[in-house]
């Protein structure tokens, strides 16, 4: 983006330390900065767990610091359409879904950004860290240069007009220096803990969330020998990898050396669905849960064309180092990836991103796990 041009720049304030130093910094660029809250959730929201209204408010105390507009508009509708139905759906289906990435795309830089162009915008701004960068007229998105908080992984679904119209202040920034700068600049909310979950669940018990939404059925825990050890609450519940709220202890197996030692924790390796069966093994490192390949549908890449490159890194969860792999496409235009060293608790529904260096191509959502 050349620096030197002012615009009218809508900034989505959630009421967090990141968006309301993107909107500071963006006003003492000479931007015209106005600032929108989005409440895109309302079912149950007047509850312990979830801090809409505190947020609004917090927001608008950030608006009033930094002298800038704000307006509360409700996607409410749009969100349940467009985010929340396909994670139920891919919840009833045994997959887990990353609703931010689809929240991204459809709400922050569809629904959000539609209505910032009503506005006059020219642009829009969010706290995320990420950056954007225009090269022979063609947007990249790049990596959030503190690597801890790099969030280009949430935002792989954009397209070339969405990266246009963007903006990314704090991509630039360690998370450090922008807490800095919000205590600096007097900000009320400069020492407001980051949010945790997912928009629409927040800190509330995420498997009493889910049961309010989703049939299950009871079922078999079993090992890879088909031995039963207990039962699951419905396959829904559970996540590949996850070690936590299985209720089965460390039960002695002299023969499951394999995942490391009888005493081993237990971990979900598989959904066995037609026989809605919960399949576990012992030990971090087993072999089930180790996957060399990975096949992903519902593309999307960020240059608008699959990216010609046979050799690339990937994420297949936020929060993973990238990892090498080979890229390949199926004939029916599937993406396959392979990985020299093998990825652990790949998981149907997660998002594999693909990344060259410092940027972000895009990428789609894990189909299955494959053994080669």
């Amino acid at each position: 983006m050349s620096s030197d041009k002012k615009h009218r720049v809508v900034v989505g304030l959630s009421g967090g330390v990141d968006s309301a130093v993107t909107a500071h910094l963006l006003k003492a660029q000479g931007h015209e900065v106005i600032g929108i809250f989005m409440k895109n959730w309302e079912d149950d929201d007047d509850d312990e767990y979830c801090s809409t209204r505190q947020d609004f408010l917090d927001a608008a105390s950030v608006a009033d610091v930094l002298g800038i507009e704000i307006e509360h508009v409700n996607f409410a509708a749009e969100y349940k359409d467009r985010v929340f139905e396909s994670f139920l759906r891919e919840y009833q289906a045994g997959r887990t879904p990353n609703p931010d990435v689809l929240c991204n795309a459809e709400i922050k830089f569809k629904a959000f950004l539609d209505h910032a162009m009503r506005l006059g915008a020219e642009k829009i701004a969010t706290g995320h860290y990420a950056r954007v960068r225009e090269v022979d007229g063609q947007f990249q998105l790049l990596k959030g240069l503190d690597p801890l908080k790099d969030q280009s992984y949430f935002l792989h679904r954009l397209t070339q007009a969405q990266l246009a119209k963007a903006m990314f202040p704090v991509g630039h920034l360690p998370k450090t220096e922008v807490r800095r700068i919000a205590a600096e600049i007097g900000l009320p909310n400069a020492k407001k803990k980051d949010s945790t979950g997912i928009c629409f669940i927040g800190e509330r018990p995420f498997r009493e969330f889910l049961n309010k939404y989703l049939s299950h059925q009871p079922g078999p825990i079993k090992d890879e020998r088909g031995r039963k050890l207990g039962e699951h609450v419905g396959l829904s519940f559970y996540t590949l990898g996850q070690r936590q709220g299985l209720g089965i202890g460390g039960i002695k197996d002299k023969g499951a050396q394999r995942g490391g030692g009888e005493h081993a924790p237990w971990f979900v390796a598989a959904k066995d669905i037609p026989n809605n069966t919960l399949i576990v093994v012992q030990g971090h490192d087993h072999p089930l849960l180790l996957s060399p390949a990975l096949r992903a549908d519902d593309l999307s890449w960020t240059a608008g064309l699959p990216p010609s490159l046979t050799q690339a890194a990937a994420k297949t969860r936020y929060r993973q180092a990238d990892a090498a792999c080979q890229v390949g496409f199926e004939a029916d235009g599937q993406l396959q990836l392979h990985f020299p060293e093998p990825q652990w608790a790949v998981t149907p529904g997660q998002s594999a991103v693909l990344y060259d260096g410092d940027v972000c191509l895009g990428g789609g959502v894990i189909s299955a796990a494959l053994a080669r």
